[in-house]
């Protein structure tokens, strides 16, 4: 039996599988279990912005291992202490406190909590096309009816509003609302970034009205736009900053970063058994030290930079915008993505859908230039047509 018929036969059946079995990866690339060899502009969704299997990470994982992996912060750690100082030293929102948990999703769940509670609010304003997580709350602030539809009723209090437009956020926030949530860049929503003016906007009217300002940075944190977190492109200091995906180099980690807007928060109204345990505080300590020592935001600002004129100048029938912002790059199509993906898994290249016409690049952010190149290379072969046949 194979890998795969193994992992069909057990596995829960909940995600869409791809016919390819990784086996192990290195830097920006990835291997199968029959030795072929990917550029992977997949990066675990996000999580590997410093590579796969990165040395520094490794080390530090494994002497946490041999020292203390588990610990509930029913107890002092000096891997969650230091972890918990960094994250406030380099947040985007003069953060004075942070919040560690697993996920993006509990990040969210975090947020909206800590926001109804110091408001005594109730009402959460999400954005049309927001993605945010599958469990209940974060379910209840993503837009996605096909995401939405099967666990109705969700989490009462919830409304949208339509994502870069000021008029209806004014609308919209009104003295009933806990908190608004917004994505800098709308990552599932088709790599959508925000303006200015919007985020902006939205931070005042926030502060107008008493809502807690929820940023998103799930996905756009730690490097991937260009800057450590995607909020300081804009000059906006949320009141709350959700964190995971590529905080602990690839361990399951996330963050609410606190600012003072936030009431005190009290013993027992949250907690998380396994979040900031030593194991990924370490792990997370190292990424962090990475993306900093080696300059990885500003990395990928060059390299997105050039990949993005450079995918902008294919010409393409099928095309029909490249948009995005570092390494977080969306190329809209006039047709579904999925056969694309396809041809560009075919010729070694691993990429991303955002929605049903966008194909998204998320790769590590130590990715080589030449890899790029070859990457948009395939892109503009199966865009046009060209070489076909060719590996």
């Amino acid at each position: 039996m194979t890998i795969s018929e193994l992992e069909s036969r057990y596995t829960s059946g909940v995600y869409t599988k791809r016919p390819l079995t990784i086996v192990r990866g290195q830097g920006a690339r990835v291997w199968s279990d029959e030795g072929r060899e990917y550029i992977d502009c997949v990066g675990g969704q996000g999580t590997a912005n410093v590579g796969h299997a990165n040395a520094a990470v490794a080390q530090a994982i494994a002497e946490q291992a041999r020292t203390l992996i588990s610990l509930t912060e029913a107890f002092y750690n000096d891997k969650r202490a230091a972890l918990a100082e960094k994250l406030v030293s380099i947040s985007p929102n003069h953060a004075n406190r942070a919040f560690l948990c697993n996920s993006g999703a509990e990040a969210i769940e975090g947020a909206i909590k800590f926001a109804r509670f110091s408001t005594g609010r109730t009402g959460i304003v999400a954005m049309m096309r927001g993605f945010h997580g599958r469990t209940m709350g974060a379910l209840s602030a993503t837009w996605e009816p096909k995401y939405r539809e099967p666990f109705l009723p969700l989490v009462p209090d919830f409304s949208h509003i339509p994502f870069d437009n000021l008029a209806k956020a004014r609308e919209a926030i009104t003295d009933k609302t806990a908190g608004v949530i917004v994505e800098v860049v709308q990552g599932e929503g088709g790599v959508r970034p925000a303006s200015r003016e919007f985020l902006q906007g939205l931070q005042a009217l926030c502060r107008e009205r008493g809502a807690m300002l929820i940023v998103d940075e799930v996905q756009t944190g730690f490097g991937r736009t260009g800057k450590m977190f995607a909020s300081e492109q804009f000059g906006v200091e949320a009141d709350l900053v959700a964190l995971a995906k590529s905080i602990a180099g690839g361990l399951p980690m996330g963050a609410i970063l606190i600012g003072e807007r936030v009431k005190q928060l009290q013993p027992m109204i949250h907690g998380t058994t396994f979040g900031g345990n030593p194991l990924a505080s370490a792990a997370a300590l190292a990424a962090i030290d990475i993306i900093e020592k080696e300059n990885l935001p500003a990395r990928a600002a060059e390299l997105g930079a050039y990949t993005m004129g450079r995918l902008q100048r294919i010409e393409s029938p099928m095309i029909r915008q490249v948009r995005g912002m570092g390494l977080l790059i969306g190329i809209e199509l006039k047709q579904k993505v999925q056969p694309y993906l396809q041809a560009l898994m075919e010729r070694g290249v691993l990429g991303l859908p955002a929605g049903m016409n966008v194909l998204r690049l998320l790769p590590p952010l130590v990715i080589e230039k030449s890899d790029l190149d070859i990457v948009v290379d395939q892109i503009e072969a199966v865009l046009t047509g060209r070489g076909e046949g060719e590996e």
